[in-house]
Parts: structure tokens; sequence; C-alpha cells
């Protein structure tokens, strides 16, 4: 199964954001941290990514007669390939960017759903902002974005640091004109 099939379900993509920063996890955590998904579901979708090569074991034990697997992301695997992307259809961009969605919507509502969460005074934001740029306006902010959110990529989870979703969104929505004059 290609990584973006085995990416489109958001489940699974909630499965993986968790496991970023280098955690290992067994699947009973991972419940934990999905708490709005049943433990069945969640041990279901950790199986399609071990089996999809998303997953990888990093240790095994046994806890009460069972053998209790901790799972962390593949390298090889835990991100789509540029190439795999740039193939896609139009339909099959319309799926991942719906599973994007409901993923982001679901991690949402499980912070809202937590004890003590407060939108007003936790560093909250989902502003949309319409801009207006020339091609080497858009490289450059691109460029802008890139450098300031890569060397947090790296970050490894550990005490004092707190995971947070960022989820740039970047798209043209109206067509250009070949004058550079605004649609009327």
């Amino acid at each position: 199964m290609r990584t973006l099939d085995l990416f489109a379900h958001p489940v699974r993509l909630r499965i993986v954001h968790a496991l970023r920063g280098g955690r290992v996890l067994p699947t009973s955590r991972l419940a934990e941290l999905i708490p709005d998904v049943s433990k069945a579901t969640v041990y279901r979708h950790v199986d399609a990514l071990a089996a999809g090569g998303v997953l990888e074991v990093a240790g095994e034990r046994r806890v009460r007669g069972a053998v209790e697997r901790r799972y962390r992301l593949s390298r090889e695997r835990a991100g789509v390939d540029p190439a795999e992307a740039a193939a896609l259809s139009p339909d099959e961009h319309r799926a991942a960017f719906t599973a994007a969605l409901a993923a982001l919507a679901a991690e949402f509502d499980a912070y809202l759903d937590r004890d003590g969460s407060d939108p007003a005074s936790d560093p909250v934001g989902y502003r949309q902002h319409a801009i207006w740029l020339s091609p080497d306006e858009l490289s450059a902010l691109l460029a802008d974005l890139r450098a300031a959110i890569v060397p947090h990529l790296a970050n490894p989870a550990g005490p004092g640091r707190d995971r947070y979703l960022l989820s740039p969104v970047l798209f043209p929505s109206e067509p250009g004109r070949p004058d550079g004059a605004p649609p009327e």
C-alpha cells in the first residue's frame, strides 16, 4: 500500500502525529492519546501502519501474559514521498486533504474535550488570511516558513515540551489573470 493511502485516514494520521518527536509508545498509550476513538480501532490502524512499514516495532515486553509492542515511526516511510504526491490525481488530492482536515478537526475536538483546555488563554490559532503574492513573494514566504518550522521538526519529545499541531495550508483561492490584476 502506498504511504499516502496509509495516511489518508484521520485515525492513522493522528497515530503518526502522536509518534512524532522520536516517541516510542505501546498501542495502549496511543489509545489513551486518542480517547475519542475506540481501542479496537486504534489497534487495527496501528496494525495497518505497521504492516505498511510506517511504524516499526521498537521493542516488546510481557505484560500480564500478553506481548506488548512499543512502536516508533519508520525513518523510511514516516512521510509522503514527494514524487508520489506529485503524481496524485485531483480526486486523490481531494481525499488526502479531506483526511488531513478530518484529523485536524478530531485533534481540535480532543483538545477542547480535555479538562483544563482554555482556547482563550492557550496558544490556539485558526485564522485564515487572503494574501496577494507575486511568484517571487510566494517563494520568499515559503522559504521563510520553512526556515521557521523545519528546525523544530527535529525536536524530540521530552520533559518540558508539549506537542502542538501546526497545519499550514496554502493554495490559490482564485484564478490569476495574466496582467496580474485581481479578477473582477
